[in-house]
């Protein structure tokens, strides 16, 4: 969906139209991502740290793909996870996997009480600009 110089993104998520928000968003150049979360295409959440982080990296990359973007253009992430140890273990060992260069990346993992999903441990918010 496109208005007003923004456009929008969906991953058809029963709880985009019930809570009301885009996925994505760009204007101009710059790419906002909501939260991501390791959920599969029928919204059926990955088991686990790792297993979630994965899962929501490539639904990240999915909706980047959608403004015909990629990874390399992802200039921030924040992590907001329920284990921050877990989260920093998981990250380490797929950095690379997810950013040919993570140096590139600005990147803050920050560890919460609660996230709203029920067995959800990780969310992901991104911001991306076109190179």
């Amino acid at each position: 969906m496109k208005t007003h110089n923004k456009e929008a993104q969906s991953l058809g998520m029963t709880w985009e139209t019930e809570y009301g928000y885009a996925q994505a968003v760009k204007a101009g150049e710059t790419v906002w991502l909501a939260g991501q979360v390791g959920h599969d295409d029928k919204g059926e959440l990955a088991q686990g740290m790792e297993a979630q982080m994965v899962q929501a990296y490539a639904n990240i990359k999915k909706l980047l793909t959608g403004f015909d973007m990629t990874m390399d253009d992802v200039t921030e992430e924040v992590l907001y996870v329920l284990n921050g140890q877990d989260a920093y273990v998981a990250r380490t060992k797929h950095g690379r996997e997810f950013y040919k260069d993570p140096m590139q990346v600005a990147s803050t993992l920050i560890t919460v009480n609660g996230l709203v999903l029920p067995n959800q441990v990780i969310e992901i918010k991104i911001v991306a600009v076109k190179r």
